[in-house]
């Protein structure tokens, strides 16, 4: 038996007006999705343990049967594994975005999703003028990037910027949360205003202004960690091979951590244009030599954080006929059997723009397993699933029988 997971990101919600008072998910043409849960069994999954913020690290944490109460070492640390940088005893990594500040205000997390060349002018730039033995900056995709920092305190309280698009950005600044960690915040406030001076004038930013675009005139540090010990899965639940397939180096860096090959998709953005097509070639391609497959596409949380409703629901359609059908029509007739799991990390409504720590609908779908009484897939119809009600490694487990 062979597994796949196929994960669309934040692309749950709540009923909408807009919508007729139904859900983004119920709105979506999803004929595949609800074949799947149809002929499958369903249920619910909370994915964000008590005393965790509903942050994806940590739901797909989850969603991989690792406890981030004993793993997690925060998300910058993740991504480090993705970009190949290694953080060595004594260095913290932490979560760098590029965003767009206007007035006293952060007006988006993503600096009107920069490009990624763009980017990496303006990070080398930081590093030229910022880094040396205390900081280090390093490239990631589009807005999102590495800080490492030599010395410094977790002990800190950070603020992603995707959850607090119109605040100012004054009252959500670093705060230590002992006397020890006051340094560590004191010093990364210091930076951020200081790359806020560097890069207001910076010609990249210039240019974006004079084509209307966003300026990223500042970075927002959060997510602190050290380097994380995790099991991998075939030490965990005895995989013997898998493969992690993602445009996000959050996701890549789970799955490094967990021995999984990370699997890079040409044209794969992280945003509703990504190559859907390409990721579900690679994922099909790796399940003939594999036993497992982690498939993750970012596209719907990215509409939920911009609030667009009408994206939103085309990415969950997305998901569905470009993704979800065609390895499902590929894989049916294998002779060896497919397992396909389908589900959100999290919600993230358009009506807030943010993550919430909301249960999340789950498929499970093997040929040949006796159906429950779900007839399609939504957020209210998975509670009535045979699953019912799942938290912890009872996902995984069920996804691997």
């Amino acid at each position: 038996m062979k597994h796949i997971i196929i994960l669309g990101d934040g692309m749950a919600d709540e009923p909408i007006s807009k919508l007729g008072g139904k859900t983004v998910i119920e709105a979506a043409n999803t004929p595949y999705m609800d074949l799947l849960a149809k002929n499958g069994r369903c249920g619910t999954f909370a994915t964000v343990p008590d005393g965790f913020k509903p942050g994806s690290e940590i739901a797909n944490m989850e969603v991989l049967g690792y406890s981030v109460a004993k793993c997690f070492e925060g998300r910058g640390s993740l991504e480090a594994a993705s970009m190949g940088v290694d953080i060595k005893p004594g260095e913290m990594a932490m979560r760098c975005n590029l965003i767009c500040i206007e007035g006293d205000k952060i007006k988006n997390h993503s600096a009107g999703y920069i490009s990624t060349e763009e980017a990496k002018v303006l990070i080398e730039y930081l590093q030229e003028k910022l880094g040396g033995d205390i900081f280090s900056f390093h490239n990631g995709i589009t807005f999102k990037h590495l800080l490492k920092m030599k010395g410094g305190d977790k002990r800190i309280t950070c603020t992603p910027p995707h959850d607090v698009p119109g605040t100012p950005f004054k009252d959500v600044m670093i705060k230590a949360n002992c006397p020890e960690a006051q340094n560590t915040a004191d010093r990364l406030n210091e930076l951020t205003l200081k790359s806020m001076e560097l890069l207001k004038d910076h010609p990249i930013n210039k240019k974006r202004i004079a084509e209307g675009k966003d300026p990223a005139n500042s970075i927002w540090v959060w997510s602190p960690g050290y380097k994380p010990s995790m099991q991998t899965l075939a030490q965990k639940y005895g995989i013997k091979s898998g493969s992690v397939i993602s445009a996000v180096d959050l996701i890549k860096g789970i799955g490094i951590y967990a021995g999984l090959k990370s699997i890079d998709v040409e044209g794969a953005t992280g945003l509703y244009d990504t190559n859907y097509e390409g990721k579900a070639r690679a994922a099909i391609e790796a399940l003939k030599t594999d036993d497992f497959v982690f498939l993750h596409v970012e596209a719907s949380d990215e509409a939920g954080h911009e609030g667009d409703i009408d994206l939103k629901v085309k990415t969950v359609e997305y998901l569905d006929s470009r993704i979800i059908g065609p390895i499902y029509n590929e894989v049916k007739d294998w002779k060896e059997s497919v397992t396909i799991a389908v589900l959100p990390d999290h919600p993230t409504p358009c009506a807030i723009r943010t993550h919430t720590n909301k249960p999340v609908p789950f498929i499970i779908y093997r040929p040949g397993m006796t159906p429950d009484d779900t007839q399609f897939y939504s957020e209210k119809e998975a509670q009535k699933g045979a699953y019912g009600l799942i938290k912890g490694e009872e996902f995984i487990k069920q996804v691997l029988n």
